[in-house]
């Protein structure tokens, strides 16, 4: 029985509660080069609401009540798909980041004694998969119940890198607002992988900006970081966060610290203290927006997290990246907490491993709980 439930599940475009009540539906928003691209919306009864569209299996919305019960959308995103797929405006917003995240040194790696060179679209180096990552590619969808699953083929020599890759995302919203964010990914060859979502924060808003981003209370469970050079690249040494502004094991206020932080702002790997990897509920960070009253936890099972505070968007004086209903987005407008390998693990040994073997699973969990203090 239970198998012809996942059936009738599939057969629909929307699924519904007992109260019939719709907690996914599903709408055409454009299409890219010929190809259709949809935009799935996942709903809960506390108010609370995600967008995901198969472009990039990017999250474009999320939208969660204060303390007042006001709803505000909280993550930085486009109105349209062709925006997303603009070479010279999208950060990242929102995107499943893949086959590997972050930056590969020179673009390059050597494995199994074959050296393999990637597609530099960042300097000498690449950044989140090459000029066309999984960000940029439109992903299968199919609805599974209360979950939505998006699925991707990388074809062998994708960006560089070896052997086909078979990815799947499964995304569901449940009743006490915790957004689960599984990522599984299976290889021919071997070969690294690495994936992240790349959700821009806003607690106050996507269109709170610095005013609001300053007052935000963040703690990271991290007692080290990876240190980098002048282009982003770790060196390979992993210091300690003890009496640095990257001590963020208590609480702080991000106006508080963020101007003593070398390069403008976090963007940081921080090596979070995780001692099973097996556990869904490893504590990664906690953030709070107080005047909303509007919280942030993050759990996963990944070794790290990016902590970035939006420091490439543009200057106030600058000319702004225009996001959703026509909102002008400006650097320290959000932050991301991308939970990931080590950058670069690739080419440091003393890293956590990021090689993929044929027969073995890459999963990943990310969840997001969403609430309210008064």
């Amino acid at each position: 029985m239970r198998y012809i439930a996942i059936i009738a599940c599939l057969l629909f475009k929307s699924i519904m509660d007992s109260d019939g009540e719709q907690l996914i539906s599903v709408a055409k928003w454009g299409s890219i080069n010929g190809q259709s691209v949809e935009k799935y919306t996942l709903k809960n009864k506390l108010g609370q609401e995600v967008d995901i569209v198969t472009y990039g299996a990017t999250i474009t919305s999320i939208k969660t009540p204060d303390k007042h019960g006001k709803i505000a959308d909280i993550v930085l995103g486009f109105d349209n798909v062709e925006d997303y797929s603009s070479t010279t405006y999208n950060p990242y917003f929102g995107a499943t980041i893949g086959r590997v995240a972050n930056r590969i040194k020179n673009g390059e790696f050597t494995l199994n004694g074959k050296k393999y060179h990637l597609a530099k679209n960042v300097g000498q180096n690449t950044l989140h998969g090459g000029f066309k990552g999984w960000n940029s590619k439109i992903w299968n969808a199919a609805i599974q119940c209360n979950q939505l699953v998006l699925s991707l083929l990388s074809e062998d020599g994708d960006e560089g890198f070896p052997g086909d890759a078979i990815a799947s995302v499964i995304f569901q919203l449940t009743t006490d607002g915790e957004l689960r964010i599984e990522m599984k990914v299976f290889v021919t060859k071997a070969t690294p992988i690495n994936l992240t979502n790349h959700s821009y924060f806003n607690l106050a808003g996507h269109d709170g900006n610095a005013r609001e981003l300053y007052k935000h209370q963040f703690t990271l469970n991290a007692d080290c970081w990876t240190v980098t050079d002048a282009e982003s690249i770790p060196t390979g040494e992993i210091r300690s966060v003890l009496d640095t502004v990257m001590d963020l094991r208590n609480s702080i206020i991000l106006g508080d610290v963020i101007d003593k932080v070398p390069g403008g702002g976090y963007d940081h790997n921080f090596c979070l203290k995780v001692n099973d990897t097996t556990n869904e509920t490893n504590l990664v960070a906690r953030v709070l927006h107080p005047t909303t009253g509007r919280y942030l936890q993050v759990f996963s099972n990944q070794p790290g997290v990016q902590f970035y505070t939006a420091n490439f968007l543009p200057e106030r004086d600058s000319v702004s990246i225009r996001g959703k209903n026509g909102t002008a987005y400006f650097k320290h407008g959000a932050f991301c907490l991308e939970t990931q390998n080590y950058p670069d693990a690739v080419n440091h040994e003393n890293f956590p491993n990021s090689i993929l073997e044929p027969g073995q699973v890459y999963y990943h969990i990310v969840m997001y709980k969403f609430g309210v203090v008064a």
